[in-house]
């Protein structure tokens, strides 16, 4: 056993020996990376052909084994471990990676890139089925199943399930559009994978042990199901009949099934028999599910496989071991029993000695013998059999591989008219004795294709590339076998259809079409490259011993048995017959002498000779033998078996055709029944056709480079003296579209003038109408403004007469508060000046008084001591006399501080009453402000009169106050002229009485003048008040406010000056009083 390592290779050869026929494992694949540690692979996969394999390993990279070529390639790194692997169906380069983190990646093998990229599973994949179409997929988790569209790689459906029950797996069926699920608790349902619609839920034996079901296997027909789990048996259903067909008892170590695997076969026709079983044990037994034999077995328990993939064709087998290697089985070489079908249902001989007496012979038959109804399949049957009436070199002769009998095959086959279909490919393997020259093939198809067979595509088109491959890969190796098929036009068409129905495995394709070459197209080459003249003369022969007026008629109609017999042969009757009617008919040929195919064609001339005499024309002829027609085909055969017994010997085609001989076995028989000077002049010739082909290819692609240049450039021309007439009757035709163009929008334009005159109309009636109804509108709603405002005036207009009349109310109090605050003022002053004035008047009479008797003493004092004491007198007078003026002048000072205390109280009295005053004149004012604004011609009608009311109580108090002055005035000249005995004390009384007189008198005047000014207003306001409007008025309020502030200002000022002369005037009279004193 050869082991491959790969280590860190990207790519190189599976195997550098080619391995052995008879061994089991071909090759084993390790990989093993740096410091000898070994890589497990986990998991593989094949594609459709079986050829290649994935395998992905345990860092995640993916390789690609192709047993076929005997390489292998890193495709992919992905980073993390792959949970599972399936090819993409439709794609055959693409494939499907389920990860460890819960995705789903496609990969392009060739181009090694991301293809897409699917998330939505929550939990590891378990598993990938893809449909047979290849554009749907299903992906299997533990807890849910999503249903993905591969063209389009969005997700169509998810399957939820409880938390309780979990999902073992989800897959698609073998060729139909059937969904199987199976779930942790055994149930087993299946889905329409379009609607998603239940079809039905498989039965599971409700007696019995549990088993747990862990794995499913489904054969390739789709027909049948097994499912195995926790115990060593297995559940067979049908899936046709919806029922449990038979459980299977494997033997007892066998305690858990990990893994089923059927195992293909080229004759079962999709219906498997041969299951393979992975057990816990690490070893997977093939067993055949209706025999319950045991074929074969691999892996051991010291030796464990871990899971397994089947290759679709049957041929091989790849396995990962515990170990993490990967064993690749050729499935020939581990037994030749998996391709036979089930045993016999005829009774089988027993082994014994041949030479015993027949006559004595017992045979056992047992169950699986022929089956009638209400017998019991166990039973075992005991009879006596006659010896055979051949002898034992006639039994040699039919004994068949197998242990087949051809003459009981021959007789079934004249009681049933043909082989049954399932074991059908089985009977010619027998009948035909296939050597199975695996060796001997594979060296045929090493050399590749065969040069004729290269173009082959061209001249016979196939819509499936598989079967275009297979034709091509037999005609090539028949070719490299012997020369002359390289030659034969028509051995496509014997291949053809072998072809079609070895299609999934070439070798015995290849051995059939060589086994019919060799026996049934005896002399077929001899006069090559001319069909098979002596073939043709003996088919005519027989026609004309068996039915000459057909042959007469053909004659006439000058068609000739290469037109109605070489037809059928080089086709083999597969233009003429239908797929059934052609496997009948070679059931009868390969159970017959070669020479069965010409009495067939022969037959199937005469059976349709009533058409035949009918047509008289060649194509008619052409026709009838290229194309299917109503045909009995069991007649057909009857009239052939009849003709091959009533035909003479001399004409027979069996005395010319030599036996039935199978190929050899190890190599092909050397075929050379052809002549091969003539097939090697050919391939001279051809050769020389070739060369001659190649230079004239060469000279002809220079020539019709040339040529093509030349035409290049005269299509150049031509097409640039087309473009330029075409541009010329194109610029003609723009100027004369351009003129009509023109036209057109001129009148256009007139029509639009027009309509844009009649718009401009209607827009300025519509304009004039608009306005009307707008003044209208505008002028309503001022007449409603009107309306609105004149109540909202007459309404304001009331509410301020209410307001002017309770406010003239308030003025008219006030001023009369102020009034009498001012009268009592006044006559409080005429009191004070009149208290002053006597008490001046008092004390200056006192002191004249007291100066005249201190006189009068003194002139008695002189008189009385003018003589004796002169200079004492003297003294003494200067004494007395200074003695009184220091009193007087002390006195008098005492008077003056006084005077100015008192002076200075009445000061600060009068700028209380002052400012007093200013605080009621700025209410007045604010007051005048409010009430102007809002029937000022009322209240300056009101307060004319009341003007006109208070001058003459004005008048009158004014000459009071004038009178009042000018009495003090004359009271105090009075004094001042009154006659003095001394002139010192005359003017300091004069000079007192003076300045007292002033601060006395003029503080009366201001303020009557300053009330005055306040409560009247000048005739020119009273007479232009009662003449404005309501919205003048506030501007002539607002300039008499302006005067009436002014004149207030004025009156202040003057009424300060007239203070300060005051105040000087008392201070130079005090001045003057010091200066008289001194």
């Amino acid at each position: 056993m050869e082991v491959t390592d790969i280590g860190n290779k990207e790519e190189g050869k599976i195997w550098h020996r080619k391995p052995t026929q008879g061994k089991g494992v071909l090759v084993t694949v390790a990989r093993t990376a740096q410091q000898g540690k070994t890589v497990r692979f986990l998991h593989v996969t094949f594609d459709t052909t079986g050829d290649s394999f994935l395998a992905g390993d345990h860092h995640g990279n993916i390789y690609v084994f192709d047993i076929s070529r005997n390489r292998f390639r890193l495709v992919q790194k992905t980073g993390q471990a792959c949970t599972a692997l399936s090819f993409s169906l439709r794609r055959t380069t693409e494939f499907l990676v389920a990860m460890a983190d819960y995705t789903i990646k496609c990969f392009d093998k060739d181009t090694k890139q991301l293809v897409s990229w699917m998330r939505g599973h929550e939990g590891a994949v378990s598993s990938i089925s893809v449909h047979s179409s290849g554009r749907y997929a299903i992906t299997t988790s533990s807890d849910t199943a999503q249903f993905w569209d591969l063209d389009t790689f969005q997700r169509k459906r998810k399957l939820n399930i409880k938390q309780s029950v979990g999902i073992q797996r989800v897959f698609f069926l073998p060729q139909s559009n059937t969904i199987l699920s199976c779930f942790s608790d055994d149930s087993i349902f299946a889905w329409e994978s379009d609607t998603l619609f239940c079809k039905y839920q498989l039965p599971v034996p409700d007696c019995g042990p549990k088993i747990s079901y862990k794995a499913f296997a489904v054969t390739r027909d789709g027909k049948r199901l097994v499912a195995g789990g926790r115990s060593n048996l297995l559940h067979l259903w049908c899936l046709d009949s919806k029922q449990l067909v038979r459980v299977i008892q494997m033997p007892t170590q066998i305690r858990t099934v990990r893994q089923l695997e059927f195992l293909p076969d080229s004759f079962d026709g999709g219906a498997s028999q041969t299951l393979g079983v992975l057990s816990q044990d690490g070893v997977m037994r093939f067993i055949n599910i209706h025999t319950c034999k045991l074929h074969f077995h691999m892996g051991s328990p010291d030796d464990a496989i871990t899971t397994v993939t089947v290759n679709p064709n049957g041929r091989h087998v790849v396995a990962i071991m515990d170990n993490g290697y990967i064993n690749i089985y050729s499935v020939q070489s581990l037994t030749r029993e998996i391709s036979k079908p089930p045993p016999s249902r005829v009774a089988v001989v027993t082994d014994g000695d041949r030479n015993q007496d027949f006559s004595n012979l017992k045979v056992k038959v047992r169950s699986e013998g022929v089956q009638r109804p209400g017998m019991s399949s166990g039973r075992t049957q005991v009879k006596i059999v006659r010896p055979p009436v051949v002898s034992t070199v006639d039994n040699k002769e039919n004994e068949l591989q197998a242990g087949l009998n051809k003459k009981r095959l021959v007789a079934m086959l004249k009681a049933f008219g043909e082989y049954p279909a399932k074991y059908r490919m089985f009977v010619w393997r027998s009948l035909l004795c296939l050597p199975e020259n695996h060796a001997a093939y594979s060296s045929l198809t090493d050399k590749g294709l065969h040069a004729a067979f290269l173009t082959l595509q061209d001249k016979y088109p196939i819509k499936s590339h598989k079967l275009q491959r297979g034709l091509q890969r037999v005609l090539s190796a028949l070719a490299h076998w012997a020369a002359i098929f390289g030659e034969v036009e028509y051995l496509p068409l014997v291949s053809f259809p072998f072809v079609k129905l070895f299609q999934n495995n070439p070798m015995l394709c290849f051995e059939v079409v060589a086994t019919v070459i060799v026996n049934w197209c005896q002399h077929w080459f001899e006069y090559f490259p001319n069909p098979p003249l002596n073939i043709l003369n003996m088919a005519e022969n027989i026609l004309a011993h068996h039915d000459k007026e057909l042959l007469q008629h053909l004659v006439d109609c000058g068609i000739t048995s290469q037109l109605y017999v070489w037809p059928l042969l080089e086709t083999l009757f597969s233009e003429v017959l239908t797929r059934d009617e052609w496997l009948r008919l070679f059931d009868n040929i390969f159970s017959n002498h070669p020479s069965f195919l010409i009495m067939a064609c022969v037959s199937y001339i005469t059976c349709c000779r009533e058409p035949l005499l009918l047509c008289s024309q060649k194509q008619d002829f052409e026709y009838f033998f290229h194309h299917r027609n109503n045909l009995d085909l069991g007649a057909m055969i009857k009239e052939a078996y009849r003709l091959m017994s009533s035909t003479p010997a001399d004409i027979h085609p069996r005395t010319m055709l030599s036996d039935f001989t199978p190929l050899t076995n190890g190599q092909y028989p050397v075929f050379n029944q052809y002549p091969e000077f003539i097939v090697e002049y050919q391939s001279q010739e051809r050769e020389k056709i070739r060369l001659q082909e190649m230079e004239y290819i060469r000279e002809r692609q220079e020539v019709s480079a040339v040529r093509a240049d030349f035409v290049r450039r005269q299509a150049e021309e031509e097409a640039f003296h087309k473009q330029q007439e075409l541009l010329q009757k194109a610029e003609e035709q723009r100027r004369n579209i351009l003129a009509q163009e023109e036209e057109k929008l001129t009148q256009q334009r007139a029509k639009l003038a027009a309509m844009k005159r009649e718009l401009k109309v209607k827009e300025l009636l519509l304009l004039d109408a608009t306005r009307r109804r707008f003044l209208k509108h505008q002028q309503e709603l001022r007449a409603s403004q009107i309306q609105r405002l004149d109540h909202e005036i007459s309404r304001k207009t009331d509410l301020r007469e209410r307001e002017t009349a309770a406010a003239v109310q308030d003025l008219e109090v006030r001023q009369m508060e102020l009034e009498a605050q001012r009268r009592q003022l006044e006559q409080h002053l005429l009191k004070e000046q009149e208290r002053t004035g006597q008490d001046l008047e008092e004390e200056y009479e006192l002191r004249m008084r007291k100066a005249e008797r201190d006189e009068q003493s003194f002139i008695e004092l002189l008189h009385r001591k003018e003589a004796n004491v002169q200079v004492l007198e003297e003294s003494l007078t200067e004494a007395c006399q200074l003695g009184l003026e220091s009193d007087w002048q002390r006195d008098v000072a005492e008077r003056l501080q006084q005077a100015d205390a008192e002076k200075e109280r009445r000061r600060v009295r009068l700028a209380e009453l002052h400012r007093q005053t200013l605080a009621q004149e700025e209410r007045l004012t604010d007051t005048m402000r409010d009430v102007a604004g809002r029937q000022w011609d009322e209240v300056m009608t009101t307060r004319a009169q009341l003007q006109e009311q208070r001058q003459p109580c004005s008048s009158k108090d004014t000459d009071g106050r004038r009178h009042t002055r000018m009495s003090s005035l004359g009271f105090f000249r009075g004094l001042a002229h009154r006659p003095s005995t001394t002139s010192a004390v005359p003017v300091g009384t004069t000079g007192a009485g003076q300045g007292v007189k002033p601060n006395t008198v003029t503080t009366p005047r201001q303020t009557g003048t300053n009330m005055l000014c306040l409560n009247s207003s000048s005739p020119s306001e009273s007479n232009t008040a009662t003449n404005f409007s309501l919205d003048r008025g506030r501007a002539q309020l607002d300039s008499s406010e302006r005067e009436l502030l002014k004149e207030i200002r004025e009156l202040r000022q003057k009424l300060a000056a007239r203070v300060r002369e005051s105040s000087s005037a008392s201070s130079q009279s005090v001045h003057t009083l010091s200066s008289v004193s001194q």
